[in-house]
């Protein structure tokens, strides 16, 4: 497959300072490296960005996650492999991607406080900002058609 045009992050030069400028920001919060390519590659299997996908089990595996952990995260409330914290930002990665299919609260209450007990406000805000940069990266892949494995040059 090939994209139908370039990341349109990289079209526009000032889009990707801000979304670097973010990033430096998010791995600044305290969250562990590990933690956070957990809740990128759950939020993308969730919206099925192959791009997202590939690129988080790859950086997953540079911050030293196990091949083992990695094949769990699909069925993460399953598997044994995961701490409290991490199941915590699993789901709250999980209850902000799926906004639209629920009624009432869209991020419920439970999930909520299950993260706030393992993580304080900085990390939270780090959290978060992970979990909606994946979403508005696999919503540019997803658009464009952007391949695993591509290189964005």
């Amino acid at each position: 497959m090939k994209a139908r045009m370039k990341n349109p992050a990289m079209v526009l030069p000032d889009a990707m300072r801000g979304v670097q400028n973010l990033l430096k920001a998010m791995h600044q919060g305290g969250v562990p490296q590990r933690t956070m390519e957990l809740a990128h590659l759950r939020v993308s299997q969730i919206n099925g960005c192959s791009a997202c996908v590939h690129g988080g089990v790859a950086s997953a595996k540079k911050a030293g996650e196990s091949d083992e952990r990695l094949h769990a995260v699909a069925a993460w409330r399953e598997a044994p492999f995961f701490t409290d914290a991490e199941r915590a930002a699993l789901a709250l990665a999980e209850a902000a991607t799926r906004i639209a299919d629920r009624t009432g609260q869209a991020v419920p209450d439970a999930v909520w406080d299950e993260a706030a007990d393992h993580f304080d406000e900085e990390q939270l805000a780090a959290l978060i900002l992970m979990i909606a940069t994946t979403n508005f990266f696999n919503r540019l892949n997803a658009t464009v058609q952007e391949p695993a494995g591509a290189t964005w040059d």
